[in-house]
């Protein structure tokens, strides 16, 4: 009997080798493509995110530096002979140093802080020896306003407020987005005319002064206590609210507002894991700081200011104090900010800068045209 054979063969080892080998490449090629698509896609991500930050954190400081002086006094104001204080809460907590009124307790539409821009002076990882700096900006808040009431001081330390028309709103100083304890108030008294100008009605004297909200017992009442937080309430002292009591006589007009000292800082988180990640700051008056926009591990300004006594432009001066110039006469200010996106292993990030430069319309101006020496206001 004849036995039949089987001719159907396997794959050999070689073959199973090869093919191995080929699907293996492609899988690395697949597997390399995928992470290269993955890299790109946090890249870009991370980009968005920090971009984002950069610009909201920008638009917010670029709106509050544009308002820089308006409301106050023409060149600022003096405030009363012992020191007040710039970005404080009220548990006295300073967020910043270098964190007095510069030029023996003067008040400024923009206080320059060359050098102090990370709270405690915090070192932020990558940035060694990178200069960080903090700015404050002030101006009234028109947003409540406030002519609406009456103000009246039995004494150098409290206010009575009364409505002027109930129809009018706000009709209370605490509505909704009205006084809180940790506020800034300016007062200004202009006396009357003493018919020695031209017309025979020469505006009078003003006086100014600040004090920090300590209290507000009722809709009618305001405390503006000793020893305030922010150190304004000196009591009986030269340019205190003892001056506005005191001017405020028969035929006088008193205006109010309450003022936004706002400051912008960077903040390191205290460490919660293992990164800790800085943060763009905002602190108005009194009150506690709230971030702004995350990853921001650099702030730093420079200003365009006029001196009044060499009749020139200063351009990006980064510490304009410093160099004797008074800030009352800050045209410009420059703002460069770096964002980092951390990705969340690897050590990788993704960097940017963020340039921005804000115009001041409501700051001291010198005009040097047509006249023999420059004329400044």
């Amino acid at each position: 009997m004849h036995k039949r054979t089987n001719s159907q063969r396997g794959f050999s080892l070689l073959e199973m080798l090869v093919a191995a080998t080929l699907g293996l490449i492609v899988m690395l090629a697949m597997l390399s493509l995928f992470r290269t698509g993955m890299r790109t896609t946090i890249a870009v991500t991370q980009r968005a995110e920090t971009q984002q930050n950069l610009r909201a954190g920008m638009e917010l400081m670029s709106k509050d530096l544009s308002m820089a002086g308006a409301g106050l006094p023409s060149g600022g104001l003096q405030l009363p002979p012992a020191a007040s204080l710039i970005a404080c809460n009220q548990a006295r907590t300073c967020y910043v140093n270098g964190n007095t009124y510069p030029n023996a307790n003067f008040m400024y539409g923009i206080i320059p802080n060359f050098s102090n821009g990370v709270e405690n002076n915090t070192g932020i990882v990558n940035t060694p020896g990178v200069v960080n700096d903090s700015v404050t900006s002030i101006y009234c808040d028109y947003n409540f306003p406030l002519t609406n009431f009456n103000f009246t001081f039995p004494n150098d330390t409290s206010a009575n407020v009364t409505v002027i028309n109930n129809a009018v709103s706000p009709n209370n100083i605490l509505a909704p987005g009205g006084l809180n304890v940790g506020d800034v108030m300016l007062f200004l008294v202009t006396s009357p005319g003493n018919g020695q100008g031209p017309q025979g009605n020469a505006v009078g004297q003003t006086a100014a002064a600040v004090a920090e909200i300590t209290g507000i017992p009722n809709g009618g009442a305001i405390d503006f206590a000793a020893n305030d937080a922010l150190n304004f309430n000196q009591v009986g002292a030269a340019n205190s609210l003892a001056t506005i009591a005191a001017n405020f006589v028969a035929g006088s007009t008193l205006t109010a507002c309450r003022l936004n000292v706002v400051t912008y800082f960077l903040q390191v988180p205290p460490a919660g894991g293992t990164v800790q990640t800085p943060r763009l700051m905002r602190q108005v008056n009194g009150l506690n700081a709230v971030p702004v926009a995350d990853n921001i591990i650099n702030l730093q300004f420079s200003y365009d200011v006029i001196d009044s006594i060499n009749q020139t432009m200063s351009a990006n001066q980064s510490n304009p104090i410093g160099a004797g110039l008074s800030p009352a006469y800050i045209q410009k200010v420059n703002i460069w900010m770096m964002g980092q996106g951390l990705l969340p292993a690897g050590g990788q990030a993704q960097s940017m800068y963020l340039a921005s430069s804000v115009s001041m319309r409501n700051m001291s101006f010198c005009n040097s045209y047509g006249f023999s020496t420059t004329q400044c206001n």
